[in-house]
C-alpha cells in the first residue's frame, strides 16, 4: 500500500523560510515517475510547484523558481520542498504526489484526482 505523508508546513512572515518533507512508502516506481509538490491556495484551484519528473530533471513553477529548492534523498522515500523568501501569495495547502507521467498530467490539466497524495500540510504567509 502507497502513503504519503507530509509534514512541516506551519505560519511565517513575508520574506521567511519554510521547510515541507515528505515521505513516501510503497511505491514502487519513483525512479520512473514523477513526484513533488501541488499547492492549492484559498478559494483557488490546484496548481504545480515543483516535481522530479520522469526522467529525473527537478521541475518549478514560475512562482517558485528561484525561491523554492525540491531535493529527494538517496533512498528515494523523502521529498524535500525547501522554501525562501515567502510570500503572502505562497499561502496554501501543499499536497505531495507520486504517480505517472500521465496521470500527473490528468491531474494538472483535467482536474483529475491524484492517485497517491498526501492529506497536505498547510503554509500561511503572513505579509
Amino acid at each position: 500500500k502507497v502513503q504519503v505523508v507530509e509534514s512541516g508546513g506551519g505560519s511565517a512572515e513575508s520574506g521567511g523560510s519554510l521547510t515541507l518533507a515528505c515521505v513516501v512508502s510503497g511505491y514502487e516506481n519513483v525512479d520512473g515517475d514523477c513526484i513533488g509538490w501541488f499547492r492549492q491556495p484559498p478559494g483557488k484551484e490546484l496548481e504545480e510547484v515543483a516535481f522530479i519528473d520522469a526522467l529525473g530533471e527537478t521541475r518549478y513553477s514560475d512562482s517558485a523558481k528561484g525561491r523554492f529548492t525540491l531535493s529527494l534523498d538517496d533512498t528515494k522515500t523523502t521529498l524535500t520542498l525547501q522554501m525562501t523568501n515567502l510570500k503572502a501569495e505562497d499561502t496554501a495547502m501543499y499536497y505531495c504526489v507520486a504517480d505517472t507521467t500521465y496521470s500527473w498530467w490528468l491531474l494538472l490539466h483535467q482536474g483529475a484526482v491524484a492517485r497517491f497524495r498526501g492529506q497536505g500540510t498547510q503554509v500561511t504567509v503572513s505579509s
